[in-house]
C-alpha cells in the first residue's frame, strides 16, 4: 500500500489551500484517510477523517473551515482547508487504513507536505 500528500504551500492568514492524497495498492475502494498534521515542537494530532462510507469527523478546532471528500474513480482524498491560521502551520500527513472505520491504527503513511499560514 503507498499513501502519498501533495499540495503544501505558503498562505497568507484567511487564504484557502486544497491537499490530496492518492492511495494505491488496497484491494477495495472502501478504506478509511485520516488526516493529521504535526506543528514544530508539538505532539502529531488527527485533523480529520473520512471513513470508506464516507462519514467525516474533524477536531473542533478546525470544524466548518475544514472539509475533507474523496474521488473513488482516483484513488484521492483532498482535504479543502479554509480561513487558515497560522496555528494551521504544520506538516500535512495523510493515512490510509484498510478497514473502512476511522479507528486507528492506520496501515501506511505518506510522507508529509508543509503548510505554512503567514503574511
Amino acid at each position: 500500500v503507498q499513501v502519498a500528500e501533495s499540495g503544501g504551500d505558503l498562505v497568507r492568514p484567511g487564504g484557502s489551500l486544497t491537499l490530496s492524497c492518492t492511495v494505491s495498492g488496497f484491494r477495495t475502494k472502501s478504506y478509511a484517510v485520516g488526516w493529521f498534521r504535526q506543528a514544530s515542537g508539538k505532539e502529531r494530532e488527527r485533523v480529520g477523517c473520512i471513513s470508506g462510507r464516507n462519514m467525516t469527523y474533524y477536531i473542533d478546532v478546525v470544524k466548518g473551515r475544514f472539509t475533507i471528500s474523496r474521488d473513488n474513480e482516483k484513488n484521492t482524498v483532498f482535504l479543502q482547508m479554509e480561513n487558515l491560521k497560522p496555528d494551521d502551520t504544520a506538516v500535512y500527513y495523510c493515512a490510509a487504513r484498510r478497514i473502512s472505520t476511522c479507528v486507528s491504527p492506520f496501515d501506511a503513511w505518506g510522507q508529509g507536505t508543509q503548510v505554512t499560514v503567514s503574511s
